[in-house]
């Protein structure tokens, strides 16, 4: 999974962005000024900062020399201003991109695409990795450490749908379209027996991810450790 890493005192921007991020399949680190994010990026590997200019302690320009000192990952800086010379010493300061609050959360995902395959992080779509756990949709092999599964095709496709999506909830019906198809003529009964036979499979064999029950409402894959 490719992770990005949001730094801002703004706790209403740092919660927005994390769940348009999520949405969009990244892992999301936050920091609420430059000293935290530097701690995370100590401990934690990130492919991408979006930093914002204006915060206590270090500033996002400080914040964004220091991780290109350190770091080989693009930088997005966000700022209120729309002023030339912020946007000089953002790039002074070793910025990638400049985006000027607010914007449309489409812009900062394409410019955050953008940069991936400019960095050469973008990830291949076809294999996600959570902890130890690996699922290749191209050998359709789930792989945990050194050991290699093969699942039965719709166990295989609902894995990896869910996988792909963790902390996000899906209803039984969405589950249904996205693995069975629209047309499929089954009930809701059957996402409930995969997702048993799913649990069973992997209990005691990892914990890096759990499939929860969302009360009323679907499941939900949730990676353990973040």
């Amino acid at each position: 999974m490719t992770n990005i890493l949001i730094v801002d005192d703004d706790i209403y921007i740092l919660q927005l962005l994390e769940i348009q991020l999520t949405e969009l399949g990244y892992g999301v680190f936050k920091a609420k000024d430059g000293t935290e994010a530097l701690r995370i990026l100590k401990k934690e590997t990130c492919h991408l900062a979006v930093v914002d200019v204006m915060m206590p302690f270090m500033d996002g320009f400080s914040l964004t020399k220091e991780i290109r000192r350190q770091y080989d990952i693009p930088v997005i800086l966000l700022t209120a201003k729309n002023q030339i010379d912020d946007k000089e010493q953002g790039f002074q300061a070793g910025t990638d991109d400049y985006l000027v609050k607010p914007f449309e959360p489409k812009e900062l995902s394409f410019r955050i695409k953008a940069l991936l395959r400019r960095y050469d992080h973008q990830p291949d779509d076809a294999i996600v990795r959570i902890g130890n756990t690996t699922i290749n949709k191209k050998s359709y092999e789930v792989t945990i450490g050194n050991r290699t599964f093969l699942l039965p095709l719709k166990e295989f496709e609902l894995l990896y749908f869910l996988m792909s999506h963790p902390a996000q909830v899906f209803s039984r019906d969405h589950l249904i379209e996205q693995i069975w198809g629209v047309d499929y003529e089954g009930d809701e009964r059957t996402v409930d027996v995969h997702i048993k036979r799913l649990r069973e499979r992997f209990a005691g064999l990892t914990e890096d991810f759990q499939i929860k029950t969302i009360r009323g409402v679907g499941y939900s894959l949730e990676a353990k450790g973040r």
